[in-house]
């Protein structure tokens, strides 16, 4: 007996080894990441710079510009199965810790979107002056809240091109329109639904009537009210709309949407694109099925142990299908690529 409990604990042992190496295996990533440390007046930045494990020449850079909330360079690594991609076509990628995160400076709740775009200027700045870098094939990508910072961005700085995935257009307009669907899908009553968006409404007039914190609260209650910090964030930013911005891209854009995204209205956004950039043969747009917000399919979003299962088991499909394989091909025709050697 002493024995069979023995080669069954020897086989339990050996199978948790094997899926831990391979796990192990499975998120590490073709790339080589450093470190990164920069200063600027309003504080010092810190992050991620990846490059291609090998590479001739010169490589071009992605800047990565983050959503919304308190991220760190990697979005807790779920940039590095990207970054992988890019480093296979010759691309070096750059993340920033957000100011008050890892070791950046700051607090990110205390920034405007135009303080996000001087923070982009810092950091191609820093990376123009990297030796490995091609300054000719600097380019960014940006997700959700970054579709008010890239279009004012490319308004500022001489890019190569723009990825943008899941931006809104005009930040009041998507507050509702999230709250719409986002109660629609919780199986909320119509009624119950715009009584909602009477409240929302509500504090959108405080907003624009510049009151303080105490009377949001004294409207919203205790219980519903937001912090401090992030109401002290909305009144900055609430007024946020990239519509004329959108007409500042001078060379290729790439707009990746999710067509169950019941954060952005899609439709609105793909509309205002095609109207306003210019020439439109700069503008490639991608509608993914069944994806949302984050590009992953609704299945991977709506269940936290099937997210969970993929990036441990399968990192590099964690994503919708199609999602890197689009910006794969987008890059190869809008950039000469610049062969890594493996």
């Amino acid at each position: 007996m002493k024995k069979k409990w023995g080669i069954s604990l020897l086989i339990i042992l050996l199978l948790l080894g094997g899926t831990g190496a391979y796990i192990l295996q499975q998120n590490s990533f073709d790339m080589v990441q450093q470190a990164v440390e920069m200063d600027t007046p309003q504080g010092k930045l810190t992050g991620v710079l990846t490059l291609p494990e090998k590479y001739n020449g010169k490589v071009g850079l992605v800047l990565f510009i983050h959503g919304d909330g308190p991220i760190d360079a990697t979005h807790d690594d779920g940039y590095k199965p990207l970054w992988e991609r890019l480093a296979a076509l010759g691309y070096a990628s750059l993340s920033l810790d957000k100011r008050g995160i890892g070791g950046s400076e700051g607090n990110w709740l205390d920034q405007s979107m135009d303080d996000r775009v001087e923070e982009a200027e810092h950091a191609l700045a820093w990376a123009r002056q990297q030796p490995s870098i091609d300054v000719d094939r600097i380019g960014v990508w940006g997700a959700s809240q970054a579709g008010w910072v890239i279009p004012k961005l490319a308004g500022k700085e001489e890019l190569a091109f723009s990825i943008l995935v899941s931006p809104a257009i005009n930040w009041l307009t998507q507050g509702e329109y999230n709250t719409r669907r986002q109660m629609a899908k919780e199986g909320r009553s119509l009624s119950e639904i715009e009584q909602q968006v009477i409240d929302d409404n509500r504090i959108k007039d405080l907003l624009k009537a510049g009151s303080s914190y105490d009377e949001y609260v004294s409207v919203a209650g205790q219980k519903n009210a937001m912090s401090r910090e992030r109401w002290t964030f909305v009144s900055q930013n609430y007024t946020a709309d990239a519509t004329n911005d959108i007409a500042n891209f001078s060379s290729p854009v790439l707009l990746l949407l999710g067509d169950q995204d019941i954060n952005v209205d899609v439709k609105e956004t793909e509309k205002v694109y095609r109207e306003r950039v210019s020439p439109s043969e700069l503008l490639r747009v991608k509608v993914l099925h069944d994806t949302e917000h984050s590009m992953l399919s609704t299945s991977t979003a709506d269940s936290s142990t099937r997210a969970l299962l993929i990036s441990l088991f399968a990192p590099r499909n964690i994503t919708a299908k199609g999602y890197m394989d689009e910006i794969t091909d987008f890059l190869k025709h809008a950039q000469p690529i610049q062969d890594t050697q493996h």
